[in-house]
Parts: structure tokens; sequence; C-alpha cells
């Protein structure tokens, strides 16, 4: 093997490495001369993830235990250490990366500068290991991965008490290494000769073929010097690329007919070729496989379900591909992997089949050989839009409706689809937040606007359905789009524990209470009197005539939108508008008067919980993303809320549990 001798055991994990394994083992343990940063990199599919497992696998004081390392080559195996930080970029945007590290080290930072500042002030370096970048990101389109190597990766590899270690895509490994002194970086590029491993990919070939290890028994793989010889050509043909060894063995694999161990034109030396002589060697035109696979080279999340295959492959082909479906496994097997998956409430046995690539370099492969990306999106979003029941979005299976933004983002078409109050309740907020936050936003309309500022709190408090729809209401509301309020309390058909009946985007509320304006002849009117500064429009002076006070107070309908007293701008409001109203007319609850009624009110920073005296349940729990300056709840149980931005108010239900922003 490159870099080792026969005299030592290779890592079974990794089968060879040896020079990378020495490298990566030297900056472990800090020995002299070794770099402070390594980025590690190569082609998608050069064994950078199978070589940073094998390495972890030394790090980590348990399992090191179980790895022969008395027979492995001394200077390939690191010295033991504590466990070093490995926070993985897979699925995660580059924020939650620096704050998965920040938990981990128990940082007190609130701010992104702030945890770069801690890791400076440390005393003792810290190792950190952040492997599968080029797989960061709810949303593959999002740009993810590169948000990550600039907003952490290089400050972290800038902070001089930071050791790290990063498996970088090839596009961002040079980007990455340019911020630091040559000395004080090195880049091990797994397709560079120094670093390439022949010997192991033959190894790698060989134990692939074996039946021992599960190789089907056929003439190549049950003759010794058959398999030996095939295994060396796989490996030789393969060049740097583990997973074109890997693609060659299934493909010989799970269709032998018609394979000529002895003929090497018919092994691959690459990705492309892998997917053109397994589909040649069947009968079949290239083209064929590679739109049958197309759906799975633009799929987001973790696949798509099984099926959805046949109707989105006809939708990037442009034709029915029913027919080339019905063989589709026997011609697309060796590049996909399927994954049963439990879905809840469905019973013992119940669930889905995911698809997706068997590595995301057959995705790269497919992608650059269409002739639209944005055209195929196109075709898939148009195909899963149609695959939703009525446009129920309730009732859309789970990938249509969690990852239709990732779809049409590609294809250009996002901001269309942000029209629809049912999709911001239903789509998983993760992945639709991050495909939102990757449009401009002058792009946005008004509704998306919306989402993209309650985001934040959705995915914070991972609300389920009815809480995501509660917070959206409330939203939509402060925003002006009462119509997509009214869209989730009417149109969706949800129960929510309340109904946000106005708001008021008047900054400084520093007190808010309940309470009712007398009128002769008439019933009392119920008003929220908000404490705001001295000067705001419409509001009523506090204290005497010619005496200064540095507030004032706004007298709002509490049912009805509409100030009243002062000056009314609202002239589509039927409220009345006394410009001489006394706000010490107003009266406020009596102690005994709220200790008698039905709902009861729990204040905290940045919560509120409305809960039932007599029951002791909790009816509706509210957090917010600003802090909540003031709160009341009348006797009838409207509540009233203000923060930083202004106020609003809520009728609360008698029943059912809900989050409000």
């Amino acid at each position: 093997m490159t870099g080792s001798t026969d005299d030592y055991a290779p890592h079974s994990h990794i089968g060879g490495r040896g020079a990378a394994l020495r490298a990566l083992a030297a900056w472990r343990g800090a020995a002299p001369g070794a770099p402070r940063v390594v980025v590690l990199t190569g082609s998608s599919g050069s064994g950078r993830s199978r070589l940073l497992t094998g390495f972890l696998m030394l790090c980590e004081p348990e399992y090191r235990k179980r790895l022969p390392l008395a027979e492995m080559d001394p200077s390939t195996v690191p010295p033991e250490l504590p466990a070093p930080a490995v926070p993985s970029a897979e699925g995660l945007t580059a924020a939650q990366v620096l704050w998965l590290l920040a938990d981990h080290y128990g940082l007190n930072a609130t701010s992104t500068e702030g945890v770069y500042a801690e890791l400076a002030a440390l005393d003792e370096p810290v190792t950190v290991v952040v492997p599968d970048v080029d797989r960061a990101g709810p949303v593959r389109a999002a740009g993810e991965p590169e948000r990550l190597v600039r907003d952490v990766l290089a400050p972290l590899a800038a902070t001089e008490t930071v050791r790290l270690l990063a498996e970088v895509p090839r596009r961002l490994a040079a980007e990455l290494a340019e911020i630091l002194p040559s000395d004080a970086v090195q880049v091990i590029d797994l397709d560079e000769r120094e670093w390439a491993d022949p010997e192991g990919l033959v190894l790698h070939a060989r134990a692939a073929l074996n039946p021992e290890v599960g190789a089907p028994e056929l003439p190549f793989t049950v003759d010794p010097a058959a398999r030996l010889a095939l295994g060396a050509a796989i490996g030789r043909r393969a060049g740097t690329s583990p997973l074109v060894v890997e693609l060659a063995v299934r493909c010989v694999l799970m269709a032998p007919e018609g394979f000529d161990p002895a003929d090497e034109s018919l092994l691959p030396t690459s990705v492309g070729e892998s997917l053109d002589l397994h589909a040649r060697r069947l009968g079949a035109d290239p083209r064929t496989l590679r739109l049958l696979l197309a759906p799975l080279a633009l799929a987001e999340g973790e696949g798509i379900p099984v099926q959805l295959w046949a109707r989105l492959a006809s939708a990037v082909a442009e034709q029915d591909m029913s027919r080339a479906m019905a063989d589709g496994m026997l011609l697309a097997g060796p590049f996909v992997q399927p994954e049963d998956r439990e879905e809840e409430g469905a019973g013992a046995g119940g669930g889905r089949t995911l698809l997706r690539l068997l590595h995301p370099a057959l995705g790269d492969e497919i992608r650059a050989g269409l002739p639209s990306v944005r055209a195929a999106q196109t075709q898939i979003a148009m195909a899963l839009l149609e695959a939703v029941p009525e446009q129920d979005w309730s009732r859309a299976d789970p990938y249509v409706r969690d990852h239709i933004a990732g779809h049409t983002l590609e294809a250009g078409l996002l901001p269309q689809l942000l029209t629809d109050p049912g999709l911001f309740v239903h789509a998983d907020p993760v992945p639709l937040r991050a495909a939102v936050e990757a449009v401009p936003t002058e792009a946005l309309g008004a509704p998306a606007r919306t989402y993209l500022r309650t985001a934040p709190l959705l995915t914070r408090t991972q609300a389920p359905v009815t809480l995501r729809a509660a917070l959206l209401e409330s939203a939509f509301v402060e925003d002006g789009l009462p119509e997509y309020a009214e869209a989730i309390h009417g149109r969706l058909g949800m129960e929510l524990p309340w109904q946000t009946l106005w708001s008021l985007p008047v900054p400084g509320i520093t007190a808010a209470t309940v309470g009712s304006l007398p009128r002769p002849e008439r019933p009392a009117t119920p008003v929220a009197v908000l404490v705001v500064p001295a000067g705001t429009p419409g509001a009523l002076p506090v204290g005497d005539p010619g005496e200064e006070s540095g507030s004032a107070v706004l007298v709002h309908g509490l049912v009805q939108a509409g100030l009243l007293g002062g000056t009314d701008t609202d002239t589509d409001t039927d409220t009345d508008t006394d410009t001489d109203l006394d706000p010490a007319r107003i009266l406020r609850p009596s102690e005994e008067e709220r200790a008698a009624a039905p709902l009861g009110l729990s204040r905290g920073a940045d919560y509120l919980r409305v809960w039932d005296r007599g029951s002791q349940e909790v009816v509706a729990a509210m957090v917010s993303d600003t802090p909540f300056t003031a709160a009341d709840l009348s006797s009838d149980g409207i509540l009233l809320v203000a923060t930083e931005r202004g106020a609003k108010a809520l009728r609360i239900r008698s029943a059912g549990t809900g989050i409000a922003s």
C-alpha cells in the first residue's frame, strides 16, 4: 500500500491511505512542523468521507480499543487524546454548525462573533473536525457549503486556539487554504499522486468480489485467480476513485450476464462511464438510464418516495417513462440506494420507501449531462404541484409538501409559489425557510416576507402544524394581510386557540391594560390602554393640563380596531373618535373581577400562558421573538399583548394549545 509496508496491518475500515493517515496523525498530535489546519479534499467519490471516518475511529478513545493498534504502522496512529469536537455539516446551516460547536464547548456567547472571541480566549487549543461540508444545508441549491466555508470555517481557521480539520469539496478548498500562511495549513487532495492509494483500490475491489463477504457465486468470484485478476483490472481502471471501484463491482454483480472479465473495456474509468457501460451492456440507451436517475439527482432531503419516481422521470423526460421504469431497477439498481422508513401512526409494517443515489457524485454527473437543470426542475415542480390532492397541502405527500420549495428555487419559480398560506402552514419550516432565504428579498411578495420574518420562531420552537398556523395567523394580521389570516381560519379549516383581532405597529409601549369606557345610554366600550412616549401620533396626554410628562396613552378599541380620542387616522372604523376623551374615565377591572374570571394569565420574558382556572389546563401558550413589554387579559378572554414592535389583541378560545408571536 502507498506509504506503508507489509510489516504492518492496514486500517480495518480504510485498508490503505497510509500517507494520508500519517499526515492526519501528525496534525492530531501537534507534531513539530505539523500544520494547525488541514483541508481534506478531492473529487466527489475520491474517498474523503471514508478516510475521515477511519481517522476519527482512531481519535475516539472507546472505538480505538476495538482496533489492532499494536499491529498498525505507529506513524498512522494518533496519540490517545480526548475525542475532538465533530460537528457534522450534513443537512445543517452554517449557523447551526457553529452553535453545535459552541454547545460542545459550553460557551456563553450569544452571537457568532462571541463564539470566535471565546474560542480565541481559551487557555488551551481545541480540536475541531468538520466532515461533510459538501452536504451542508437543508436545500441543495441554497449554497450552504459556500456559506459554511466563508462564514464559519474561515473564521475558525483564523483563530489561533483552534486546530481545524475540514473535509471540503475541491472548489472551496483553495479558498479556505488561501486565508492562512503556508506553514499553518496543509491541503490533502486525495486525487493527487502523493495521497492516492492505487493498491488500496485493488484490495477494495478484490474484497468486494469475494463470496465470503457477500458477493454472489459467479465464475469470476469463486475462482481465486480470476477474482484477483478482475480486482486488479477494476482498481487499475478506476484511477484514484474508490467510488468507480464500487460502481464497477455493483454493476457486474447485479447484472453479470454479458460480462467478460477478460475485456477491460467493459470496466469504467469514471463515474459517467460507469453509467454508460452498464446501460449498453443491458441493451439500453445510456440516455434512458440518466433520465431514470434524473429525479434522484435533483432530489431534496433524504430521497424521493418510490411511488413518485415514475411520475418525476416522465416529467423530466417529457415523455411517458413507464415502460422503461418496468425494468428500471435492473438498469438503475447499481446506482440507487432504497431505504424503508416507518411512518408515524402507520402501524406494524407501515411505512414508505425512499430512493436516493448511491453517492452525490452520481448526482453531479447526471445534472451535468442535462440540457438545462432549471428546465428539468421546472418540470419536476409542475409534476409535484399536480400531485397535491385538490391543492390541499394537508393531504400532500410529505416529500411534495416539504421539498417542493427546493425544486422551485432551482427552477427560479419559488416566489410564485409563496402565495399559498396552506404551504406556509403545512411545509416543514426548516427546508422552506432555507429556500425562501436564498431568494433576494426584493423578489418576495408580502406573504413571503411575513413568512420569512416568522420562520426563525417556527424553527426555534419546532412548532407542529397547529402552532405554525397560530404564529402565522398573528403575523399576517401584524403585517396588514388579514385575508391570509382569514384563510387560515376559513379555507384551511384550522381550529386555532385564538383569533387575532387587530395589531397596532406602535413602538415604545411600556404598559398595556384592558378596561371599559362608559357611554351615556349605551353599553360600555371595551378598550385597550397603551402607555407610549409623549408625542406618539394619536396619543392622549397623561396628567393635569400644563403638566409635562414623558408619556401618554393610546386608547384603542379592544374588540374593534381603531383609536379613541386624539386624532384617529383609521377612516374605515365605526369606533367613536372622541377628541375630548379623558383617560381618567376608563374603568379597569378590580382584583376581585380578575380573580373571578374563567381564564388566568402567566407571563415570562418571551412567553405567555393562558390557563383555565377551573381545570388548571393551559389553553394557549404564546412565545415571541422579541420580549413582551406588557400583557393583560379581559374577563371575557381577550388577550392584550405588547412588544417593542407594537400591540395586538387576541380572542382566546376555550380549548386547545397554541403559540403566537
